[in-house]
């Protein structure tokens, strides 16, 4: 196995996904294979790729391996090679298993049984964390003074705010849909405690940082698992830390207790859970030992008309790209 396509439907802002596509590409050229990217819709997160990892947009008719995230991907590259879909989770439409994938990678347990009934096997592989970038780089406080809310919903933001006044402690959000932020790592180091779900949490673990997994996303019900200890962790990693293990409903008054949980020794106890489980140069090997182990099940891909929107849309995105790039 010598080239590997990464494949995201969207690079054009800063998500988990990408986060990931970026994480997972930056960790298989360190290893020397030779990578490139591709997306339907290009942006911020694709010029990075590009102009901080030296990586370049497919170029090749076939490629020995192909990572895909988002089912769109799937469809369009297919006939490119052995693909492996990750599906990230369970409601969204472009997480949905495709039938064109050789293999499936679910990035927790919640994944894989829902993958079961729609009668598609996966191999569980979590969420891969680049461990040397999410790094403690400032010590936490003996005592909660910093909260940093990574929650993407403005009815959990102003609860956790609430709670930050009455408890007197500095109260910070990042919304990705509002101030996204990249290197997100310095803001979670200036932070004692991190409030966020999924890749949020996992990012905060792994910069030595106490976690409460709580938020209220608009495609689902408002769910919480809490402040979450090492014993926790390694239940709600079954859901993702998505907040869908204990279902909690949180109030104002819910989130003052979980924030007075605080202990500032769980911290260090994360970030070696992080190394552990979520560190990406142990999860990208994971993918290449499962991609070394399939074949080609579909030998005949039909073009559709499905297929075809996906090639204009992608060749008109891409152009708008380019002229917004060359005016800009």
């Amino acid at each position: 196995m010598k080239t590997i396509l990464v494949a995201n439907n969207h690079l054009k802002m800063i998500g988990g996904t990408e986060s990931f596509t970026f994480t997972l590409i930056e960790n298989l050229k360190s290893k020397g294979y030779d990578i490139e990217y591709f997306t339907f819709d290009k942006g911020v997160v694709s010029d990075l790729i590009e102009t901080e990892l030296g990586v370049s947009f497919m170029s090749k008719k076939h490629y020995d391996l192909i990572l895909a995230n988002h089912n769109t991907c799937v469809d369009y590259l297919a006939k490119m090679g052995v693909i492996i879909q990750t599906c990230h989770g369970i409601f969204p439409k472009l997480e949905q298993p495709n039938k064109f994938a050789d293999g499936h990678v679910s990035i927790s347990k919640e994944i894989q049984d829902y993958l079961i009934l729609k009668n598609t096997k996966s191999k569980i592989i979590l969420n891969g964390i680049n461990c040397k970038r999410f790094k403690p780089i400032k010590k936490v406080h003996q005592r909660l003074t910093n909260v940093l809310s990574l929650s993407q919903s403005t009815v959990a933001n102003d609860k956790i705010e609430q709670a930050c006044i009455e408890l007197s402690v500095n109260f910070t959000k990042i919304n990705k849909y509002e101030n996204p932020i990249w290197d997100i790592e310095n803001t979670i180091n200036d932070a004692d405690i991190v409030i966020g779900l999924g890749r949020s949490a996992y990012d905060a673990m792994a910069c030595g940082r106490p976690v409460v997994s709580y938020d209220e996303r608009e495609y689902t019900e408002s769910f919480a698992d809490g402040y979450l200890t090492v014993s926790l962790v390694d239940k709600c990693i079954e859901n993702n830390c998505s907040g869908r293990y204990f279902k909690k409903k949180f109030t104002v008054e819910d989130i003052k207790k979980e924030l007075l949980k605080y202990n500032h020794l769980h911290g260090n106890e994360l970030r070696d859970y992080a190394l552990m489980h979520f560190n990406i140069d142990k999860n990208a090997n994971a993918y290449l030992k499962y991609g070394n182990s399939l074949k080609k099940t579909r030998s005949k891909f039909v073009l559709n008309l499905r297929h075809l929107k996906q090639w204009f849309k992608l060749t008109n995105r891409s152009l708008r790209h380019k002229r917004k790039r060359l005016f800009n």
